[in-house]
């Protein structure tokens, strides 16, 4: 069985976009989901630099984009056993199950994008930052007395804390014995109750949104369960936004499927990175550039 997975914001860098526009197939689908959007995802892709990407408001459409232009390439017909995406990758993989269509997907994604950009600047100041290794209790504990919440339990002794700033800070100042510590560049506490007025945005935008039954097994990121109504699916897609992610819980639950494969959509190799740790054994293909559909169609026709 193929798992699909679209990976999250951050794994977005400059110019990612430029290989691919090079097939006319992928660059009509990228120009379609632009009318989608008023985000010019295909001059953000090619030339915008790190910075700009960064931005909260541009980095999701774009990265929902990229996730469904190369995700489509890659299967062709072919039809996945179960799809998953990590944070606002969930947008993808729920187009990729046939809850929403794929310009449905990236407008609903550009509410969102907007919505938290702004959330996190009237709040007060927030952060998150990775913490590395370390002992589960301990890191727990340590998070728990700073009042930081564990916003991405990734898997591979990898948890994402999110919050104040100042509680970052100290963080970074007094990591967690045998642990490491990075601030990441994001606009603020994502998956966490600071985001409460995003999640209120994307409610109101996403009731006009025609949905589906999931066409093929769809995971929810919360907490790994199978989602089977296209209502459930639009509600977690509106509600995750405020609320954590536990992709080790996800990724348990693909071993329990019997997934024998995993393709990871472009920009890919954040989540094929975790799964060579926490899913040993399962051969995996990270599409970063054209130069790698040889290797996703060989998994295709091996997997799925």
């Amino acid at each position: 069985m193929l798992a699909v997975l679209c990976p999250g914001q951050g794994a977005q860098t400059p110019g990612m976009l430029a290989p691919w526009l090079e097939l006319d197939s992928v660059a009509e689908r990228l120009h379609a989901l632009s009318e989608a959007t008023e985000v010019d995802l295909v001059a953000h892709g090619t030339t915008s630099d790190a910075d700009t990407i960064r931005d909260t408001a541009i980095a999701q459409p774009l990265l929902v984009a990229t996730a469904l232009a190369t995700g489509r390439e890659a299967l062709g017909s072919s039809v996945p056993g179960v799809v998953a995406g990590h944070s606002v990758g969930e947008f993808g993989a729920a187009a990729l199950a046939g809850v929403v269509s794929d310009a449905d997907a990236v407008s609903l994604v550009t509410v969102r994008g907007r919505a938290m950009a702004e959330a996190a600047a009237s709040a007060e100041p927030t952060s998150m930052a990775a913490v590395l290794g370390g002992d589960a209790d301990e890191v727990a504990a340590r998070l728990a007395a700073l009042g930081l919440t564990p916003a991405n339990v990734n898997g591979g002794g990898q948890v994402v804390a999110a919050g104040s700033k100042d509680a970052i800070d100290a963080l970074v100042a007094g990591p967690p014995a045998r642990a490491r510590v990075i601030e990441l560049q994001v606009a603020g506490a994502f998956h966490t109750s600071y985001m409460a007025p995003a999640v209120d945005a994307l409610a109101s935008a996403a009731e006009g949104i025609t949905r589906q039954d999931p066409s093929v097994t769809l995971l929810s990121n919360a907490e790994g369960a199978v989602v089977t109504a296209g209502d459930d699916a639009l509600s977690r897609l509106v509600t995750q936004v405020a609320n954590p992610v536990r992709w080790d819980l996800c990724m348990e639950r693909l071993l329990e499927l019997g997934v024998t494969g995993i393709l990871e959509v472009a920009p890919g190799g954040v989540l094929t990175g975790l799964a060579k740790r926490a899913m040993r054994g399962v051969p995996s293909v990270a599409l970063k550039t054209p130069d790698d559909l040889p290797a996703a169609r060989e998994l295709l026709e091996a997997h799925a």
